[in-house]
């Protein structure tokens, strides 16, 4: 009995310990280059709207990254293809390819009260300026569908196909949603996190020059 009562000692203070040192592990903060920097400084450089606060490395680190990325694609043509087959629509290969994106359902998406009548107005306002500067019209593309029963009589939203944009662009789960403008040459400006409608405009119309 004593024994026992031994063995289930040391057990429970191998548990405590073990606990503990789950309990006292600090998140670490590092900037968009990488580099470690303090919570403070982390926070008030997120203030500032420029970045975003993505996982790092390890559940215990938090990475700032830039929001706006510029880059450019090898292969345009096979993007076009997959994104006709999945949408079942002739793109113009003249044209910008405009994605709007949504990673899944997050706190940022699933929060608000917005009438499905504003969202109406928005996007018909989206669009529209779309138009007036590439004569083209944006995609919608989900990774998860889960939460946009919201955009039902609004959007049509597809797949993404063989996860291929979120490979191409978006490396994280940006929250709310993403958008990237890809030009008739394969540049591309992505922009993560919640975005304004001026902000897809505006991309589109440096990449339709």
């Amino acid at each position: 009995m004593r024994k026992i009562l031994h063995i289930l000692t040391f057990g429970i203070l191998i548990y405590s310990c073990s606990s503990s040192k789950v309990v006292n592990i600090k998140t670490k903060y590092f900037d968009e280059n990488n580099l470690k920097i303090s919570k403070s400084k982390f926070q008030r450089i997120l203030s500032t709207n420029k970045l975003l606060d993505i996982p790092g490395d390890s559940i215990h680190h938090k990475k700032l990254t830039l929001r706006e990325k510029r880059g450019k694609i090898t292969n345009r043509v096979l993007l076009e293809s997959l994104l006709e087959k999945e949408t079942n629509q002739e793109l113009d290969a003249t044209k910008p390819i405009v994605i709007i994106y949504y990673p899944g359902k997050d706190h940022c998406n699933s929060s608000g009260s917005t009438i499905k009548e504003s969202r109406k107005i928005w996007f018909k306002q989206l669009e529209d300026g779309i138009n007036q500067v590439a004569q083209t019209k944006p995609i919608y593309l989900y990774k998860d569908n889960d939460g946009l029963e919201k955009y039902n009589g609004v959007l049509t939203w597809y797949k993404d196909p063989e996860e291929t944009v979120e490979r191409l662009f978006f490396q994280y789960h940006y929250p709310c949603s993403s958008f990237v403008v890809i030009s008739k040459d394969g540049n591309y400006i992505s922009y993560f996190g919640e975005f304004g409608k001026e902000y897809v405009w505006k991309a589109t119309q440096i990449m339709n020059k």
